[in-house]
């Protein structure tokens, strides 16, 4: 079983990593990446009802995640 403070700094390790990425995000819409806007992304808008599916985005940043995760795993050496 975890103790309280193995689960706080997995939780803070968790925050950092979200802020990161976030971080990543703003970075990418600043240098010009259309995230959300790319060809595939679907997008309906009828009266009061707007449907936003970002589907290649969302490919486009799991490979880029996957392949940030892999290199720094294969850095560490796990």
């Amino acid at each position: 079983m975890l103790d309280l403070s193995s689960i706080g700094r997995w939780l803070v390790i968790g925050g950092l990593a979200l802020a990161a990425v976030g971080g990543l995000v703003i970075l990418a819409a600043r240098s010009g990446i259309p995230l959300g806007r790319l060809p595939g992304d679907i997008h309906f808008q009828s009266g009061n009802v707007t449907v936003f599916i970002p589907l290649v985005s969302m490919i486009l940043l799991s490979v880029i995640l996957t392949i940030l995760v892999n290199v720094v795993l294969r850095i560490l050496g796990k």
